[in-house]
């Protein structure tokens, strides 16, 4: 996967049409910004859209398509969102049926498409500063967790919070946290450092996305509120059909992180 770490975001959205990568996208495209997607029928847009304004934290609004447009007109105009994501993951009646490359064959006149924002947004900068990210080296997948923390509800959608978990030292948390609290389309600064039972997570080596990482001496988990937390919203929600990004497998567009960040 190393020969796409260095391609712009557009070649790397051909890769994802013609087939030629169906990876995880954290590392690849440094410095631009990666979205969650989710894709409804337009009778649950109002609802989601909702859900996603009461709890900006996990589900930062970066882009609304029209209903039946599946072609981003402000982060990545003229991309398609049927085929320029790596891998996806379809949902019928709330339950997740598969993880296809290509949503074409799928795609309905009334689906609506959120863009929203995700943490890979802010791992350039971290890596700027020296804050060195395992799961980039180690698997590609950053560790996710479902939490017992309560999202707010609106109207089907509802449950609890996902985060993303990256491992630092006491004093790297305390820069990590500063660096990302100016990316709210990142979800902002850290939920929580540090006691994983304190947001009912029993086992890091054991997350329900992603993979683990390696956790050296001295380090302590870093906890981001995370995008797969809309696709936990989608299984109470259960619509008849339902598109996501697969968990770590990203929409990657042209706007660049630095213009998200306050």
């Amino acid at each position: 996967m190393s020969d796409f770490e260095a391609l712009s975001p557009a070649m790397l959205r051909a890769g994802c049409r013609d087939g030629s990568f169906d990876g995880p996208t954290s590392g690849h495209a440094p410095g631009f910004v990666q979205a969650n997607m989710v894709i409804l029928p337009s009778d649950y847009a109002d609802e989601f859209q909702a859900f996603c304004e009461k709890n900006p934290q996990p589900c930062p609004i970066l882009e609304v398509l029209s209903v039946g447009n599946f072609q981003s007109e402000y982060i990545a105009p003229q991309a398609d969102v049927r085929t320029d994501l790596p891998r996806y993951r379809v949902f019928r009646d709330g339950v997740a049926v598969e993880d296809p490359t290509d949503v074409r064959e799928i795609w309905r006149d009334d689906f609506v498409t959120f863009l929203l924002g995700c943490s890979f947004v802010a791992e350039a900068a971290l890596l700027e500063a020296k804050l060195l990210l395992p799961h980039i080296a180690e698997t590609g997948f950053v560790p996710m967790y479902r939490t017992t923390v309560p999202c707010n509800s609106a109207g089907r959608f509802e449950g609890m919070m996902v985060v993303s978990m990256r491992p630092f030292t006491p004093e790297e948390a305390e820069r990590a946290a500063e660096i990302t609290k100016h990316y709210p389309m990142a979800h902002g600064a850290p939920i929580h450092i540090g006691d994983p039972e304190a947001l009912g997570i029993s086992d890091l080596l054991k997350p329900e996305f992603g993979q683990p990482v390696t956790m050296a001496e001295g380090q302590v988990p870093v906890f981001w509120a995370c995008g797969v937390t809309p696709q936990e919203a989608i299984l109470n929600a259960k619509p008849p059909i339902a598109i996501t990004h697969a968990p770590g497998h990203m929409f990657v567009a042209d706007i660049t992180s630095e213009s998200t960040r306050i």
